[in-house]
């Protein structure tokens, strides 16, 4: 399963899929359609049905069901979804791979050229994997196993069921979508009338163990600030200054409350960027939070700090605008639908793997889907240091995420 699996990942980075946030289409680069095209071709060899690429390179399809006459209707259908596109942090968009065989410790040189080394005493987490094959970039680029290693899982989950006809299994459907580094756009332009599931599950997160079935309330705030500019020589009592304006409305958050001052579940409110002249300016923030109420209560407080903000500078004109992203996947479980959280722990105990459940400080399109009716929780890929040119993927562990979506196939079978 190892082979199987590391020749599919290597097939699908191979495929440039780096998204881009600065532009407003979905998909928001043309090499995520062409990674969409090789999937669907791939899967229509498996004899997957039903396969569409939507006009946002959105492919969906589905695995038939394998059961004895009569029983389909008591097994519900699954769904399974990765995201086909890789962060852009500044880094390469080509992924170049290096497979480093039985790893006997210490650093690992990525790029002697450039001297890059994937360095133990910065990662510690790599001597877990002494002794095995650990896949990783050669320093120039992410590894892309968020979200390729979900991808190459599936594959080979369904190539598995459909060479061995004594699997038995219900409907499985897939959904690969692109842009979920950018907000979850993929997602979002989801036809969920080709998803008909009960549950589904993404597998988007890191270390062997781990399950996030909690995830942020996301959303983003954008506050336009129209100044009144004036030559220096005459500003006094004229001049309004955008940029200072901005500032303020920085300074009037809590600094304590923010991205680099918080842990765990505790929300922030993330002043990401000031963009301005010396006529206007536009801040950008995002809004965070696990719980609901908690969320609310920041999208107001940034409302009543821009209210204020205009009293202070009646000669400005401040507009915010508040955009929800994403919610938590809690907020959907409920005791009719928590039966698909249930199977990862019955999964995990039969695999003997340890659970490590995290409230994620983030999101997976499965934050989005569930708000639409479809519960979705999250599971491991195996891979370290997501959206790092430090990222690496233990084949192990991926063959062990594997055997996950093998087994919660088999357990929803039974019932």
């Amino acid at each position: 399963m190892q082979t199987r699996l590391l020749e599919r990942f290597l097939r699908y980075v191979a495929v440039t899929s780096q998204s881009d946030a600065s532009q407003a289409v979905v998909p928001s680069t043309e090499g995520q359609r062409s990674l969409a095209e090789l999937l669907k071709k791939d899967l229509d060899e498996l004899g997957l049905v039903n396969l569409e690429i939507s006009e946002y390179s959105v492919l969906t399809g589905k695995l038939p069901a394998n059961l004895p006459a009569g029983s389909g209707e008591q097994v519900p259908a699954v769904g399974f979804v990765a995201h086909l596109d890789t962060v852009d942090v500044n880094l390469s968009a080509d992924i170049k791979p290096q497979v480093v065989r039985s790893y006997s410790g210490g650093g690992i040189c990525l790029n002697e050229k450039k001297g890059i080394y994937l360095r133990e005493a910065e990662h510690p987490e790599l001597l877990k994997y002494k002794g095995q094959d650990i896949v990783c970039t050669d320093g120039t680029s992410v590894l892309g196993a968020d979200n390729k290693a979900a991808i190459a899982n599936v594959v080979v989950a369904l190539e598995t069921l459909v060479q061995n006809k004594d699997l038995q299994h219900g409907d499985i459907y897939v959904a690969f979508v692109p842009d979920e580094e950018c907000g979850l756009r993929g997602a979002k332009k989801m036809d969920f009338s080709k998803f008909p599931v009960a549950f589904a599950y993404t597998i988007d997160c890191c270390e062997l163990g781990e399950v996030v079935y909690e995830t942020f309330n996301a959303g983003s705030a954008v506050v336009k600030i129209k100044g009144v500019s004036a030559h220096p020589m005459s500003a006094k009592g004229v001049m309004v200054n955008p940029t200072l304006v901005a500032v303020d409305l920085i300074n009037s958050f809590d600094r304590m409350q923010t991205p680099e001052h918080t842990e765990g579940t505790e929300g922030y409110i993330w002043a990401k960027s000031i963009i301005s002249n010396q006529s206007e300016a536009v801040v950008q923030l995002d809004i965070r939070d696990h719980n609901k109420n908690t969320y609310e209560a920041r999208k107001h407080l940034i409302k009543t700090n821009v209210e204020s903000l205009q009293k202070l500078y009646p000669r400005a004109e401040i507009v915010c605008t508040i955009t929800d992203t994403y919610g938590n996947i809690a907020d959907a479980v409920n005791d009719e639908n928590r039966k698909c959280i249930d199977y990862i722990y019955t999964a995990m105990s039969e695999l003997g793997i340890k659970p490590n459940t995290i409230a994620m400080r983030g999101g997976t399109d499965g934050s989005y889907i569930s708000t639409q009716g479809i519960l979705t929780p999250n599971y491991f890929t195996g891979g370290h240091n997501f959206h790092s040119n430090c990222e690496f993927l233990p084949l192990l562990a991926l063959e062990k995420s594997c055997q996950m979506t093998l087994k919660l196939i088999e357990l929803i079978a039974k019932g």
